[in-house]
């Protein structure tokens, strides 16, 4: 299946994403999504609200109320088979903030790369390159989770931010669910507080690593060779906006360890083998063993800050830039439900080939 258009993913489960950042509205075509599934706006909604803008001091204080409509592919409720189309309107897109913007190249950002591929780019909040348009994955990602069903646990955390790691013996999940941080560890939530207001105040930002987690994953998903679950997994988690690392499982830590740390011991189980350790992270050949499937990915700071920087403009001129609008002061906090969404598409679609191949 030809994947030339760099704006899709997947295969049978594929999507497609459409929009800018400041464009009347961005959204999403599901293409693949079996027949029968239960699903309302409300199902959708519920994912988006986690990654909405504006829900915290924390994050960009842009107010979108990433309000999701269906347009195609549901019928009294159902998935009908048909493509699903998902499109959410942006409402507080404030173009003038970017108008100093329009012939300078904001360091860190996307503006000189697709200066030089395309000729032209949308300066208004870095167009296509925004952020903004992680929403229509989000919402993808909750059609996605129907395809997976209830059985199959996903889930994502904020595990460190600006250099500053949670405890991972004081991890909680029910934390993730009230602290403004996705942060399994409450104490660790209590010092981002303080860290990230002093950030914000700088006019500064900082990066941080996200962990996502799929469990209940059946052994054999995932295909050997160029098929594999986990590189389908770390294209898709470094995707993202603002990722510049991804592991699975014990990552850049399995070459400090010994042959002997690495490989998870097996024995044998009343439904197939226990496994001792995970640092293989749920995928071993490529194909899922049936433990959690682990990945971890950094987050670079925000690259949008009111320091001013050096940097040139379209017609080759020196000059300095502060980058105004706003922003947020850690972006790795609104990646983790876009982590979950990313780890979502991309088991629904590995579910539905190993069942046309399998059966």
């Amino acid at each position: 299946m030809g994947r030339m258009s760099h704006n899709s993913f997947g295969h049978l489960f594929r999507v497609t994403t459409f929009g800018e950042s400041h464009g009347p509205a961005i959204g999403c075509v599901v293409d693949g999504c079996p027949p029968g599934l239960q699903i309302e706006e409300a199902s959708i909604q519920a994912d988006l609200d986690r990654r909405r803008p504006g829900t915290s001091a924390f994050v960009t204080q842009r107010r979108e109320s990433d309000t999701a409509r269906i347009l195609s592919g549901v019928f009294e409720g159902r998935t009908t088979g048909t493509p699903i189309a998902v499109l959410i309107e942006n409402t507080d897109a404030r173009s003038k903030d970017y108008a100093e913007i329009a012939d300078c190249y904001r360091p860190g950002h996307a503006d000189y790369t697709y200066d030089a591929k395309y000729g032209l780019r949308d300066h208004r909040g870095g167009g296509r390159a925004s952020a903004r348009e992680t929403a229509s994955r989000v919402a993808a990602g909750a059609i996605a989770r129907l395809v997976l069903g209830p059985a199959i646990v996903i889930r994502g955390a904020l595990i460190a931010m600006g250099g500053d790691r949670i405890d991972d013996a004081a991890w909680d999940w029910a934390q993730t669910e009230v602290n403004s941080f996705f942060c399994p560890d409450a104490a660790a939530a209590q010092r981002w507080a303080a860290k990230l207001e002093a950030t914000r105040k700088a006019g500064s930002s900082v990066g941080g690593i996200v962990a996502v987690s799929a469990e209940g994953v059946p052994a054999g998903w995932g295909a050997p060779i160029y098929g594999k679950l986990d590189a389908e997994i770390a294209a898709a988690l470094m995707s993202i906006n603002a990722v510049k690392g991804v592991e699975i499982g014990a990552g850049f830590a399995a070459a400090d360890l010994s042959g002997e740390d690495n490989a998870d011991e097996m024995r044998a189980g009343p439904d197939g083998p226990i496994f001792l350790s995970n640092q293989a992270g749920g995928v071993l050949g490529g194909i899922s063993t049936g433990q959690s499937i682990i990945a971890r990915l950094a987050v670079k700071p925000t690259s949008s800050i009111l320091t001013a920087r050096r940097t040139i403009t379209r017609d080759g001129r020196d000059t300095e830039i502060r980058t105004k609008g706003r922003h947020d002061p850690c972006v790795a906090i609104r990646a983790v439900p876009v982590a979950e969404a990313m780890l979502a598409c991309v088991l629904a679609d590995a579910k539905l080939r190993h069942r046309a191949q399998i059966g």
